[in-house]
């Protein structure tokens, strides 16, 4: 097995090893992976964090050793807390990273960071802070930083900035935590799904208090929510239909 950490601001993953694939998710600064398939101008790969696999340049990230990729698994989190910040490398180069870039690791890059970072564990309510710091962020399918997100990239960078682990897309989010009777039982920083006409989950959001929800739709957004969904009051309609609210922490 050989092993991989993203050295760049945002690398895409994509479905099929090409420049013109679907973008299926992102990596951003630091984040690391295994190396599960190899051709000649790029590699498959399964993100740490959450399994989640698809194609990268090999152009686009480093290789690791098995022990630096353990200590990456062995160390506790940590993640820049700015929009869009930079790392210094020795030699004073700048890179940009964005707000969830992985600081782990700095010491591999010997790169050195000034900004703000939140590591460990936080309190549920910072949940909402932190869902705030993308707010009006772009669409972007795949996406996962403030330059362009999805709804479940959305999702789970809030929570894993503040500690907490959930997968990549809504579907998979919405098989995790417990599931709650009604929308009063809520609290903010648990999510809400929402289902298609075939009962495919196709949407997450984060719900804040006094029933309101903010997602990732067209760009990060504040919206009504009630039982039947997400109310636009701009649009005077539902755009998506609620099918079940769940808590994670």
């Amino acid at each position: 097995m050989q092993y991989g950490i993203c050295n760049l601001s945002i690398v895409p993953i994509r479905f099929e090893p090409s420049d013109k694939s679907e973008l299926v998710s992102q990596l951003l600064y630091g984040e690391h992976f295994k190396i599960i398939e190899k051709r000649k101008l790029w590699c498959k790969i399964r993100v740490a964090f959450d399994g989640y696999e698809g194609w990268v340049d090999k152009k686009q990230f480093i290789e690791i050793s098995k022990d630096q990729y353990n200590y990456l698994d062995e160390t506790n989190s940590s993640y820049s807390y700015d929009l869009i910040e930079y790392v210094q490398s020795k030699n004073q180069e700048l890179i940009l990273i964005t707000l969830g870039a992985s600081l782990n690791g700095l010491q591999i890059f010997e790169h050195s960071y000034d900004g703000n970072s939140l590591h460990g564990i936080q309190d549920k309510l910072n949940l909402i802070n932190t869902a705030f710091l993308f707010l009006n962020a772009p669409y972007l399918w795949g996406g996962k930083s403030p330059l362009g997100i999805d709804c479940s990239g959305f999702t789970q960078m809030v929570y894993k900035i503040n500690g907490y682990k959930l997968l990549r897309d809504a579907s998979q989010q919405a098989a995790q935590g417990e599931a709650l009777s009604f929308i009063e039982e809520s609290e903010p920083g648990d999510l809400a799904f929402f289902d298609n006409d075939e009962g495919n989950i196709i949407h997450v959001g984060i719900i804040l208090k006094d029933n309101y929800i903010i997602h990732a739709h067209g760009k990060v957004r504040i919206d009504r929510l009630d039982h039947s969904g997400i109310y636009n009051v701009e649009k005077n309609i539902h755009t998506h239909k609620l099918r079940v609210i769940k808590k994670i922490i």
